[in-house]
């Protein structure tokens, strides 16, 4: 008999499974793997839990088992000793929150989609982990939740709801696991924190006049890779994971122009942005210390993202009203409107806004490449310096005779 390895270990099935010597590997239906030790004990059959694989590798087992199998033989190892420490080895290990989270994330995350994979972990490493990671998962109720969500349960609605649903999700799976004794129910949660009103409220955005002022503060301020993403943002009118998940081979600087695959985008529906002399200038500057040609362009690494909340607290230290990085698409699109005879169209192409009605989406097949590339110049050339009042009236031809004129144009 060969006995078990790792490997058949790891893919073992539900049932019990033998590696000699009375070693055995006891697999639960809900797939829960656990070892015991089979021996004969003064005429009587007896099984010794030495504990579950999360925390007793194979070796480890062997190493016990033989032991456990000595102090019988000699003699050694009274009946009521051996009980304690089988009560012992077969004690579950409660993990902490962050350890079950974990858990969970691994046993789920082959039936996701990429986007999910990505923010499912990341949500909670932002938000939860630092207050309640390091709990005990077995004492995480409806109480600690809520005060977990509180800060940024009316800041961030949308994600903090669906933070809500991944706790349950991990609790739940705790439960599967035997760390916690019942099923969570999380449904009394929300009634101890303040109504969301507004689900589709809109973010609170920096009137745009407001924006070249605070662009001119971007730049004269000690730089930094979260400033500079967040101009870079400004500049394009994208939205923060676009931004925060861009890497070098969507960048081509000798077009200007950043291609975003669809499944990074919201509608699921590739993206090509313009960009203007200011932004390739800004990303030649990153180009030049990148980490790597397959490399994020806003990361100290190279290789983990900026987090939301990062941007959102570089804008906080900065002004003193309710603007969020994502209001930066409001101002530009009140600029677009009130500055500029652009079509609406073109505004909501460059924001990647779908059609809501698809008979017209079914017609309107064009992306205004050429015209969207006029406004975001026009929209970086504002934003560099004083919007004269000739600039009211902003026609996509005088838009056009601008990038022309334009002072700024890409170094390197």
């Amino acid at each position: 008999m060969t006995g078990l390895t790792a490997l058949k270990v790891s893919k073992a099935r539900p049932g019990v499974h033998c590696d000699g010597k009375g070693l055995l590997l006891k697999v639960s239906p809900h797939g829960a793997k656990s070892w015991v030790l089979r021996v004969q004990h003064q005429g009587r059959r007896r099984d010794f839990g030495l504990g579950s694989i999360d925390w007793v590798s194979l070796a480890d087992a062997r190493a016990s088992a033989a032991t456990l199998r000595a102090d019988i033989k000699r003699g050694i190892e009274p009946i009521q000793r051996i009980t304690q420490r089988e009560q012992a080895a077969t004690r579950v290990i409660v993990p902490t929150f962050e350890q079950a989270a974990r858990r969970c994330y691994d046993a789920l995350k082959e039936g996701w989609d990429d986007k999910r994979r990505k923010n499912w972990l990341t949500s909670l490493e932002n938000h939860i982990f630092p207050r309640i990671g390091n709990k005990p998962v077995d004492s995480i109720d409806s109480a600690v939740v809520r005060d977990a969500l509180a800060p940024i349960w009316l800041e961030i609605p949308d994600t903090s709801r669906r933070i809500l649903q991944r706790i349950t999700a991990v609790l739940d799976f705790a439960h599967i696991q035997k760390w916690r004794e019942a099923e969570t129910s999380l449904r009394t949660v929300t009634k101890g924190l303040p109504r969301q009103t507004d689900r589709s409220r809109h973010f609170d955005a920096m009137p745009f006049d407001d924006v070249p002022a605070f662009v001119r503060r971007l730049i004269v301020e000690p730089t930094t890779i979260t400033r500079d993403a967040l101009r870079f943002l400004i500049y394009t009118a994208a939205r923060s994971n676009e931004v925060r998940g861009a890497i070098w081979p969507e960048i081509d600087l000798e077009k200007a122009i950043w291609s975003i695959p669809a499944e990074r985008m919201k509608a699921r529906v590739a993206h090509q942005v313009p960009l203007p002399p200011q932004a390739v200038e800004l990303l030649r500057v990153h180009w030049r210390a990148r980490r790597s040609d397959e490399a994020l362009v806003f990361s100290i690494k190279g290789t983990k993202p900026l987090s939301d909340m990062t941007l959102s607290q570089a804008l906080r230290k900065m002004i003193t009203d309710k603007a969020t990085v994502h209001g930066f698409r409001s101002s530009f699109t009140d600029w677009a409107s009130e500055r500029t005879n652009f079509p609406k169209e073109v505004a909501d192409k460059a924001l990647a806004h779908q059609v809501p009605d698809k008979v017209e989406a079914a017609y309107r097949r064009t992306v205004f490449f050429d015209k969207r590339r006029k406004l975001m110049t026009a929209w970086a050339k504002f934003l560099h310096g004083p919007a004269p009042e000739r600039d009211r009236s902003l026609s996509v031809d005088e838009a056009s005779a601008n990038m022309d004129t334009s002072s700024s144009s890409p170094t390197g």
